[in-house]
């Protein structure tokens, strides 16, 4: 039976590359999206491919409900989750985020809305499916922008990158790694956070200097990764970050 993956943010950008890839892996994608139009397009490209693509509302606005709806719909069809992929998050281009000094608090708390607690909320019904599955994955789409240590590294590449707000909604979803992963340290769940790099999406207004295939490197490693490999940790696909 094909393994079953979940992708929030998944209808475009490195969401979309990863259901791809993924999909040519032989998983069955349930294909994330805030918009069922925009989710359904989506997912027809990916069937034309050859691929088992279904698509699913998945709202981090609405996550408690839209992931309670999604945890039953699994719960029916397939009785357990192998992978969820938390992809779907947010950057303010606004130019509300910024430095510390100046930074829109409203800006933060839409930043960490999605990016944090929104994430948290969506994953929490999804949990029960996930223990149910003969090993599972939970994968975490952070940023090194989200390393404190990396933040405060003079010889760091993001050492001058310091929107606030960003930063502090991707240093706390790796504490929400760290601590799941804890709590599941028992059981057949990996939790890991993982880090594209920059790539080249509209989070970024498309400046990034990876392409999307890079981008997805790491995401699609880890969702195949055996069963003895790390968890509660920080990747990406040249090996790890600090915290």
């Amino acid at each position: 039976m094909a393994k079953v993956v979940l992708i929030t943010g998944a209808n475009k950008g490195i969401g979309f590359e990863v259901a791809r890839q993924l999909g040519r892996a032989g998983f069955t994608i349930l294909l994330g999206a805030r918009d069922a139009s925009r989710g359904e397009a989506a997912a027809a490209k990916l069937r034309a491919e050859g691929s088992d693509v279904r698509p699913v509302i998945a709202d981090l606005d609405r996550a408690h409900e839209t992931a309670t709806a999604l945890a039953g719909q699994i719960q029916k069809e397939f009785g357990h989750l192998d992978v969820l992929i938390n992809n779907a998050g947010a950057f303010d281009l606004t130019g509300g985020d910024g430095p510390a000094s100046t930074v829109s608090i409203d800006a933060m708390k839409r930043t960490f809305d999605t990016n944090f607690f929104g994430t948290v909320e969506f994953t929490q019904p999804l949990l029960p499916l996930l223990r149910a599955a003969e090993s599972a994955r939970i994968l975490n789409v952070s940023s090194g922008l989200g390393s404190v240590g990396l933040n405060n590294d003079s010889a760091s590449p993001f050492y001058a990158v310091k929107p606030l707000g960003y930063n502090a909604s991707k240093a706390a979803l790796n504490m929400f790694t760290v601590n799941l992963a804890w709590e599941l340290r028992d059981t057949k769940v990996k939790v890991n956070s993982i880090c594209p790099g920059y790539t080249a999406t509209d989070l970024n207004n498309n400046t990034g200097t990876q392409t999307i295939e890079e981008g997805a490197v790491a995401i699609v490693r880890f969702a195949q990764q055996p069963d003895d490999s790390p968890t509660g940790g920080f990747f990406h696909k040249d090996g790890t970050y600090s915290w």
